[in-house]
Parts: structure tokens; C-alpha cells; sequence
């Protein structure tokens, strides 16, 4: 999929050239994100950052962050199999 954006606006966006598309997919990821569209790994992946960059960015912005049952769960049981992994 290619979303086309107007010459103008790019051109009107106060943004360094070298910046602008990186930019724009974070801006779209989050608001994506923020509107419960996308879910938060597919953010991270449209926005082309890490899981953990996409977290924050969520933060930097004062994104709430629904923390699922399954979520918290998940976590538990990564950091208590952390120290089997090192």
C-alpha cells in the first residue's frame, strides 16, 4: 500500500527532508495506536522502531497504555524465565 501525500503539504511540514517519512510513520503509528486501531507490536512495525522505542514514544507522549490481563501474564512469565536465559 502507498499513501500518496500531497506535494504542498510535504513541502509545508517543518521537518528536515532526511526526516520526514520516518516522522510521519511514527505520527500515524501512534495515532493509530492511541485510537485503539492498531495494536502495539503492529505500531512499533509501522512506525519501523523498536517494541521498546514505540513504548517511548507512548510515554515521551503520555499515550495511555491498556495493560491486558494476558499482557501482565505474559510479562510474568518473561521476567521470571529471564535469568534461565543468561
Amino acid at each position: 500500500m502507498t499513501l500518496a501525500i500531497p506535494e504542498d503539504v510535504v513541502s509545508a511540514l517543518r521537518l528536515p527532508p532526511d526526516q520526514i517519512e520516518s516522522e510521519l510513520r511514527k505520527e500515524l503509528a501512534l495515532a493509530l495506536y492511541q485510537r485503539r486501531v492498531l495494536p502495539v507490536a503492529k505500531a512499533a512495525t509501522l512506525a519501523q522502531v523498536s517494541r521498546w522505542d514505540f513504548e517511548e514514544l507512548l510515554c515521551q507522549r503520555h499515550i495511555e497504555r491498556p495493560y491486558s490481563e494476558e499482557e501482565v501474564a505474559e510479562d510474568l512469565k518473561f521476567a521470571r524465565d529471564f535469568p534461565k536465559r543468561q
